[in-house]
């Protein structure tokens, strides 16, 4: 199979599209679009943000070290693109996107109470790396939407259709391909197999 060779980039494809709320001092909101999040610890549970230093959340993340991120969905999509594309300096994205804020119970922030699930972080370290600077973070508490929970108490996200981001488009998940762990379980069949080449 042929591969052509590109210049360094960042092709880690897809990737998440969270809603990211932030506050500065004076209690001033907004609601940012990110697609670059992820998990770095799960003990203590740790993720981060990277932002542009020209984005308007940028100095609420300074001022309170504070942030939100909103797990999106299918239903969420437009709300999503809107607020990666305009700007809290010129509207208030609550308002204009007809989401609703939520009381966060460890931070300062509002969550967006349409999303399924609202991780509740703190800045532990900012990262100056060039185009963004990195917000590394641990996380204090989450929400999640009961409506989602099972009759055994189990969190089922699927139910809710959450979307990833590739190259400049959003995307359902689409079918599930199999479970932690699936490659190496044995199953029954393989196991009836193997008595009936013993015998």
């Amino acid at each position: 199979m042929a591969k052509e060779i590109w210049k360094p980039g960042t092709m880690v494809y897809p990737v998440p599209a969270v809603l990211v709320t932030v506050a500065d001092r004076e209690g001033h909101d907004n609601i940012i679009t990110i697609a670059w999040t992820g998990t770095v610890c799960s003990d203590p549970a740790m993720t981060y943000i990277s932002v542009r230093k020209s984005r308007y959340s940028y100095h609420m993340l300074e001022e309170t070290g504070e942030f939100v991120i909103n797990l999106t969905t299918e239903q969420l999509s437009h709300a999503t693109d809107f607020c990666g594309v305009r700007s809290g300096r010129d509207l208030d994205k609550f308002a204009t996107t007809g989401l609703h804020r939520g009381k966060a119970t460890k931070v300062a922030v509002p969550v967006i109470a349409e999303s399924p699930v609202n991780i509740e972080c703190r800045v532990k370290q900012k990262i100056e790396l060039g185009s963004h600077d990195m917000f590394l973070a641990e996380v204090l508490a989450v929400q999640a939407d009961s409506v989602y929970m099972d009759p055994k108490g189990k969190f089922d996200l699927t139910k809710a259709a959450p979307i990833a981001y590739s190259h400049g488009a959003y995307y359902g998940l689409g079918k599930q391909m199999g479970t932690f762990g699936y490659s190496v379980k044995k199953t029954v069949k393989s196991k009836v197999g193997k008595k009936r080449s013993n015998t």
